[in-house]
């Protein structure tokens, strides 16, 4: 009797510190406006998690385009992410699953689970949400803000990094919201 009283608490620790890793992980919603931009070179963004050290944790959309090794023709479409999601050795089923087709105009939405790129949980704590896009050419735009999961809810607004001179396509993404639930 005093063993299953032992295995029955164990089962109630386990089943309790799962129920709170799940619960403490919540999840993340990124949103902004995308404007498709006319011309050649344009158009290619990603969104990805890391973690407060830097380390790549999963990217949650990248344009088909440079996922599928436009990046190695046109060295300026999203190099931060390219670098950081170790893009030059993932296999063909690891961009599929975060790829897809540059979106038509409009509002985008991409939510990220708490899980990294194996589909596991997180643990609770201190994230870094980014957002690159290749406006034209060398003319690029990131944002990028610290999320903490298991914190409660809380909404930022990133202002935007530029790199280039070009203005004309500072439109491209705009209005980026990144909101924990």
């Amino acid at each position: 009797m005093k063993r299953l009283i032992v295995l029955g608490v164990c089962f109630w620790v386990i089943s309790l510190t799962g129920a709170e890793a799940q619960a403490g992980t919540g999840k993340v919603e990124v949103t902004f406006n995308f404007t498709r931009q006319g011309g050649y070179a344009t158009n290619q963004f990603a969104v990805w998690v890391e973690d407060s050290g830097g380390k790549y944790i999963k990217t949650l959309y990248a344009t088909m385009f440079t996922a599928n090794g436009g990046w190695k023709t046109r060295d300026q479409s999203l190099p931060v992410w390219v670098k950081q999601s170790g893009l030059s050795g993932m296999k063909k089923n690891e961009t599929d699953a975060v790829t897809g087709s540059t979106p038509q105009t409009g509002k985008v939405s991409y939510i990220w689970d708490g899980t990294n790129q194996a589909g596991l949980a997180v643990p609770a704590g201190e994230y870094r949400i980014f957002v690159e896009a290749t406006l034209r050419n060398e003319n690029q735009v990131m944002y990028n803000a610290a999320v903490r999961l298991g914190g409660g809810a809380s909404e930022f607004q990133p202002n935007p990094v530029y790199k280039g001179n070009s203005a004309r396509e500072r439109g491209m993404i705009g209005g980026v919201k990144i909101s924990v639930k």
